[in-house]
């Protein structure tokens, strides 16, 4: 993982605190499920429990592994010095062509995206049209159901 992956600052103290969850507690709490079904015995081909906490201790590794990959590329985006243009970081109120209701999203990097927080990765396609775009203006989205038009109401 050698891409730049771009964090807010709240991003990257979010998944500074993930990474700690799992190093300091996660992993200790999943070494002593393998400890525990280890001195229960038996064929460790039949034990179920063994074979769970392993498998959770390579998802707790991974996650570890995938986390540290992402924070030592990690470049921070600052707070948007021009609100007149979209770029990283940008909270963004849209609506679609034709509709009244407005929605509101935050664009960022693909490592701390979610869209049910309205969290959009600037890869998406809607962050994609979106970069460089200023208030006033159409953006055209892709989608599977068709083209989508926006209109950028404002931009913070």
């Amino acid at each position: 993982m050698s891409d730049v992956q771009y964090l807010t600052p709240e991003g990257q103290k979010n998944l500074e605190s993930r990474l700690k969850h799992l190093l300091e507690t996660r992993r200790a709490e999943v070494a002593e499920r393998l400890r525990r079904a280890l001195e229960e015995g038996g064929d460790l081909s039949e034990n179920a429990e063994y074979e769970d906490a392993k498998n959770e201790q390579a998802f707790v590794e991974g996650e570890i592994f995938r986390l540290e990959g992402i924070l030592s590329t990690a470049q921070i985006i600052e707070s948007p010095s021009r609100k007149d243009v979209v770029g990283l970081g940008s909270h963004i109120t849209l609506t679609e062509k034709g509709s009244k209701e407005k929605e509101v999203y935050h664009l960022v990097g693909s490592a701390e995206a979610n869209p049910r927080e309205g969290k959009i990765s600037s890869e998406s396609p809607l962050g994609k049209a979106l970069m460089g775009a200023k208030v006033g203006s159409e953006v055209k989205v892709h989608a599977p159901d068709g083209e989508i038009i926006f209109v950028i109401k404002s931009i913070a």
